[in-house]
């Protein structure tokens, strides 16, 4: 297992799913975790506690330029610095057709996964340039940031973008040491997973059925990868978008 012994790092969308398992893994190899979630994870943060890990939890909604800043702030005061972030508040939406799609709901999908991306790096990048150790961030993109599906037009668009800001912004800041890479998970057991399900249940299982390995992945075989990522061991990756699929994107 890695070692974070004395790092620190911020794991939004932390609440279920991937983030939560992340946030666990991170911790569970020595990590303080800052859990950020709209909705305040406290009692997950709170669980972690209790098994002896180091973990609080911060309410933020990622698509405000002040909770992002605020959730960097808040971090730095607590924990003395910064030194990986795994950027992974999203949210999917219903089967529409572009022409369908109303403003309204292209702006919540952009905004929260696209935008707050962008602002979550924003004041990350800011916190590790000014530190001796620089650190690295993983942001998350989906199988939606590599290919398309009919009817999900506002979610591959914000994950394709998640991928074009990843590989920029890793330009950037691969001189100064900080390496910036991205997870493109498949089709993932997670409560976002389950609610498409319920609404579209034909239209889920059709995408199992593709899915080379058979199955749908669990959350902390995406965690596993982003801290990876986060290791030593990915010292001399920059700017990936790293497939957790199952070979859905390969086919």
């Amino acid at each position: 297992m890695n070692n974070f012994a004395g790092k620190v790092v911020i794991v939004t969308g932390a609440r279920t799913g991937i983030g939560l398992s992340a946030a666990t893994l991170f911790a569970k190899a020595g990590a303080a975790v800052v859990l950020v979630g709209r909705h305040e994870p406290k009692k997950e943060a709170e669980n972690l506690v209790k098994q002896g890990y180091q973990a609080v939890s911060f309410e933020a909604d990622v698509s405000k330029e002040a909770d992002t800043k605020a959730m960097v702030d808040f971090t730095v005061k607590r924990f003395g610095h910064l030194d990986f972030a795994y950027n992974n508040a999203g949210i999917q939406s219903p089967v529409t057709k572009t022409e369908d799609l109303s403003l309204e709901e292209y702006d919540n999908v952009l905004n929260i996964n696209l935008k707050g991306v962008f602002l979550s790096m924003k004041y990350e990048l800011k916190q590790m340039s000014k530190q001796e150790s620089k650190g690295a961030i993983v942001n998350c993109s989906s199988m939606g940031g590599l290919v398309g599906i009919a009817g999900r037009s506002a979610y591959h668009a914000s994950k394709h973008g998640v991928l074009g800001l990843t590989k920029s912004s890793a330009l950037e800041y691969a001189k100064v040491g900080i390496r910036i890479n991205a997870v493109c998970p498949g089709i993932i057991e997670t409560p976002m997973v389950a609610r498409m399900d319920q609404i579209e249940k034909s239209e889920m299982d059709d995408l199992t059925k593709e899915v080379p390995i058979g199955r749908l992945a669990r959350p902390e075989e995406v965690a596993q990868v982003v801290l990876f990522l986060c290791s030593d061991a990915a010292s001399y990756i920059i700017g990936q978008g790293i497939s957790v699929d199952g070979g859905y994107t390969i086919h």
